[in-house]
């Protein structure tokens, strides 16, 4: 047997005949480390002819991946053998009462949908859902959004790679107006429904963020006018902020898929550093301030869900639930809401019987 083959013997042995970690590290210093024996060894090749080199040279490389995996084995049974023994020797009485009592919290997101669902289901609004994953013809296209439209922009919307089977783009939904897509296309009017959701958008800043929360509103019937719409705004933000002095200011705007449409103003006053909806607008004191867009249902988005527009008209309208919330509740930054503080939770969350009801309260 050759020397370097003893060496390997001897330090293998050594190595799994190890008790400890601690045995394992200085068995590594001493054979691996930078004065140690292998270390050593792999020094004496400069030296060597090229013929010694040849010859010696795969031995010693040998020696040092055995020494290296021999290590390696010892210290994982080790830690294991550590480990099982750690567990055999903890254990917990699940008879014991908690140290502290679990408690919950609703976030104010999902209290605020709920609050709108109880308010427009009093008026006759049903709650619709869809996919978050949208194609670009029920995003834009159905919208009466047209392709050279910003909102199209790469730079506002999360598209994906993929196609689907119609090769139609795929993307992350910019709004929840889809779902009054799909709603028209398979339900027969009349329509009333609300669409909560998630929707995102590429910005983030204090009041904006890549994803956030958006509840449409979409009527579809005979008849319909702006004065029914303005009444349903009305209804809904008394319900809502539990105010009866909500005074609204509709102002002309423009949106692809309404026709007339209208931004909302809500008259509020400053006090104590937060904004507090109510009041006149144009009274001293108090000032206007933008809420939500609305209008008229386009006659070319009635018909593109196969509706003749010269029956059916309809009004829908458009506010972030996450907007709702800062102003009702006097939060200031919107990045909170997804920042998963259990401080701000504790501080801005609802019981979990906090049940918003008419009768009851909405924010009781």
């Amino acid at each position: 047997m050759s020397e370097t083959e003893a060496l390997h013997t001897r330090l293998v042995g050594e190595i799994e005949a190890a008790t400890d970690l601690d045995a394992i590290e200085a068995l590594r210093v001493a054979t691996l480390g930078k004065a140690g024996s292998v270390t050593g060894l792999l020094k004496t090749l400069g030296g060597m002819s090229p013929e010694q080199r040849q010859d010696e040279g795969p031995r010693i490389h040998a020696l040092r991946e055995a020494v290296t995996a021999a290590i390696a084995a010892r210290k994982a049974a080790l830690e294991g053998a550590a480990l099982e023994a750690k567990l055999a020797g903890e254990k917990l009485d699940m008879t014991l009462p908690a140290v502290a009592t679990p408690a919950g919290s609703i976030h104010p997101v999902s209290q605020v949908m709920d609050e709108l669902a109880e308010i427009f289901a009093d008026m006759g609004f049903a709650v619709a859902t869809g996919p978050e994953i949208e194609d670009d013809w029920r995003n834009f296209t159905a919208l009466n959004i047209p392709e050279t439209h910003p909102a199209r922009a790469m730079h506002d919307t999360f598209y994906f790679p993929d196609r689907d089977e119609e090769d139609r783009a795929m993307l992350l939904r910019t709004h929840t107006s889809p779902v009054q897509i799909r709603t028209m296309m398979s339900q027969e009017p009349p329509i009333r429904i609300i669409a909560p959701g998630r929707v995102y958008r590429s910005d983030s800043d204090a009041t904006h963020t890549p994803m956030f929360h958006q509840v449409e509103g979409l009527v579809i019937d005979r008849g319909i006018h702006m004065g029914h719409l303005k009444w349903t705004l009305e209804t809904f933000l008394k319900a809502y902020f539990e105010r009866d002095d909500i005074v609204l200011r509709l102002r002309p705007s423009y949106f692809p898929f309404t026709e007339p449409s209208a931004e909302v103003d809500v008259g509020y006053k400053q006090e104590k550093g937060r904004r507090i909806v109510g009041g006149n607008g144009d009274d001293e004191g108090h000032a206007w301030m933008e809420l939500l867009g609305s209008g008229m249902v386009n006659r070319r988005v009635i018909a593109n869900c196969g509706l003749d527009p010269d029956v059916w008209q309809g009004f829908a309208f458009g506010v972030g639930v996450d907007r709702l919330a800062m102003l009702k509740y006097g939060m200031d930054d919107l990045r909170a809401f997804f920042d998963g503080d259990l401080r701000w939770l504790s501080h801005y969350g609802f019981g979990a019987l906090s049940v918003p009801t008419l009768s009851g309260g909405i924010s009781a």
